[in-house]
């Protein structure tokens, strides 16, 4: 299969994984470091509860859509990259990868426990504000790889520059 015809589909799933870090990342950020100590310095307990409950219902239709679209855009990635064999015997670039994936995997679990209503994970959400700033630390440390990754020099075995 020649991938030149899939270009802009592979532009177009590169932009959206970017626009939903950026969402996600930039939302959960706003809530720690703004809202969160807003409301908890203005508001009254029950006040400061119930707008939780109204952000939360809000706020996890992103999360759910988000980790969708992670997960969709950044296998395809993924699946290119294996596909032009850009990155064929690179053993780095994979292991980087595999480690972008499971810090992902990890930060869509906080997620989910902060937004979700199961009993099991009410510790969790109720220190929200620790676990909203151990996702922006992961999600800091894959954006981190990802720029690395993107700007290292690397040349595929059999190719002289």
């Amino acid at each position: 299969m020649d991938l030149s015809q899939l270009f802009g589909l592979f532009v177009a799933s590169r932009i959206l994984h970017v626009l939903t870090a950026v969402v996600l990342v930039g939302g959960t950020f706003f809530m720690r470091f703004v809202l969160s100590p807003a409301a908890a310095k203005s508001l009254s307990d029950q006040d400061h509860q119930t707008l939780r409950a109204a952000v939360i219902q809000n706020w996890k239709k992103f999360v759910h859509g988000g980790i969708a679209v992670f997960l969709l855009t950044g296998f395809f990635n993924y699946f290119r990259v294996i596909m032009d064999g850009s990155h064929k015997k690179d053993g780095l670039y994979h292991g980087l990868i595999g480690t972008k994936i499971i810090l992902a995997f990890v930060i869509f679990f906080i997620s989910s426990a902060l937004v979700g209503r199961s009993a099991g994970m009410e510790k969790l959400r109720q220190n929200s504000r620790f676990w909203m700033g151990v996702n922006i630390a992961l999600a800091v440390i894959i954006i981190a790889i990802s720029g690395y990754l993107r700007l290292r020099p690397y040349s595929p075995p059999g190719i002289v520059e």
